[in-house]
């Protein structure tokens, strides 16, 4: 379905549920504030499945544009990711991470919590 949704709430989560987390750390001392997550995604599509369920796990709200029947939201999404088409795009504030494999690369190596919680 075309436009946007957000999911998740790392703000209302059980503080002790997260609390060996990175993400629950930063937002100890930045009071919740985490930048804007977007992901551009298609219906079956199995790799944009896999990237929001990792967002979703870590409680992080995201703004979802489903470009599947959209073709000027499609351009939209190869324009702002420098010519990528693949789906998913995702974009935490200003920087583009890539898609589903980048985002779960920054997460194996510890920076996808630093970089949400920014």
């Amino acid at each position: 379905m075309p436009g946007s949704e957000f999911k998740g709430d790392l703000c209302k989560a059980d503080p002790t549920t997260y609390k060996h987390t990175e993400s629950a750390k930063a937002l100890k001392r930045q009071g919740c504030q985490m930048a804007e997550v977007t992901i551009y995604t298609r219906q079956l599509c199995g790799f944009c499945v896999a990237a929001k369920r990792l967002l979703e796990s870590k409680k992080v709200k995201y703004k979802e544009h489903d470009a599947t029947f959209d073709p000027a939201l499609k351009k939209e999404m190869v324009q702002k990711a420098n010519g990528r088409s693949t789906f998913p795009q995702i974009f935490v504030g200003d920087t583009h991470v890539g898609g589903c494999d980048e985002l779960h690369a920054l997460d194996r190596a510890g920076k996808l919590d630093p970089l949400l919680s920014a």
